[in-house]
């Protein structure tokens, strides 16, 4: 691939590595393509789609650190303009496989104009949620945290500490980018640090209510740690926009510049793709659990039922024979 800003040879992909002198993991992540197919199949405003490429990045960091057999979801949801914002990640079916991802976002457009603030801010308060469902057969984990710190990031920092006791530090960037011949494209970057439990992950799983009582990473550092904790979160804080989303910096060597006193080892890098999981069978089901007279209120006058799917606005029509109705009764 050519080394220009509209396709860089590490673009949508995620490269796991650790720190060989501590007991830190990490991940870097570039986002572009999928980026721009899930913000393009929306008519959102700007602050809407910056907000929403946030926590698309912070999905891939995430989902990309958890053995998944199937799908992590982050589940954003406020009382302001900002409603909703849901992303799902869906783990390699095969080793080799790119990971998928899809986001859609739920505002009030009328209240979004009026009402100043930040994109965050604009969320107002509400929660913080990830969900691992590992499929049939297994028990779906979900933690919560509110929403506080000011960022996406912070949140996502707050819920690592309170729900799964891991010290987690995030380091974000999206943003647009033009070429002579491109008009805009959203370009997301980050790197994620987390120190290694000395027991197995998720043991805690309460969380607060209260923001003044939530732990925070700093919170479960010990001392044997504290120095190379300290130090990664100090060097990864001083990575540039244009190093996470830029085209001159590759991911292999960002880590070099910011971590080569506690010397990064990097792992096969994980690439990663958009992806709906919706499907006419899905809408089929889904629509099973409605009564005829509620599938009678959604039978257009052509006698179909219609329906469109939230992440990708991709449209189905089906005949209410195939859900077991008859429209004309």
């Amino acid at each position: 691939m050519s080394n220009t800003t509209a396709n860089i040879e590490w673009d949508d992909t995620i490269l796991p590595f650790q720190l060989d002198r501590t007991d830190i993991r990490g991940r870097v992540a570039r986002l572009d393509g999928l980026l721009n197919t899930i913000i393009e199949q929306h008519n959102y405003p700007l602050e809407v789609s910056a907000i929403l490429a946030e926590a698309v990045i912070l999905t891939a960091l995430i989902g990309a650190t958890i053995k998944l057999r199937w799908k992590l979801s982050l589940q954003i949801r406020g009382d302001g303009p900002i409603r909703i914002l849901a992303t799902d990640y869906y783990g390699p079916k095969n080793e080799g496989d790119p990971a998928r991802i899809r986001a859609y976002a739920s505002f009030d457009e009328d209240r979004l104009t009026a009402e100043t603030g930040t994109p965050f801010e604009k969320i107002g308060k509400g929660i913080f949620g990830i969900l691992i469902d590992q499929g049939a057969n297994t028990e779906p984990y979900q933690g919560i945290t509110p929403l506080t710190g000011g960022s996406l990031a912070s949140c996502a920092s707050t819920y690592f500490a309170q729900s799964e006791q891991l010290p987690t530090e995030f380091a974000i960037s999206t943003g647009q980018s033009s070429t002579k011949t491109e008009r805009d494209n959203w370009r997301a970057g980050g790197v994620m640090v987390q120190l290694m439990p000395k027991a197995s992950p998720f043991t805690a799983t309460g969380s607060s209510d209260e923001a003044q009582d939530l732990l925070q990473a700093q919170d479960l550092i010990s001392e044997t740690d504290e120095d190379g904790w300290a130090r990664a979160t100090m060097h990864m804080q001083t990575v540039e926009e244009t190093e996470l989303i830029g085209p001159h910096v590759s991911p292999q060597i960002l880590l070099t510049r910011l971590f080569h006193e506690d010397q990064p080892r990097i792992f096969p890098i994980q690439p990663i793709e958009f992806g709906c999981s919706c499907s006419a069978e899905k809408v089929r089901s889904t629509m099973s659990m409605y009564s005829a007279k509620d599938i009678k209120t959604m039978t257009t006058d052509n006698g179909m039922v219609t329906a469109d799917c939230q992440f990708c606005s991709s449209h189905y029509e089906l005949d209410p024979k195939t859900l077991g109705f008859d429209a004309k009764n």
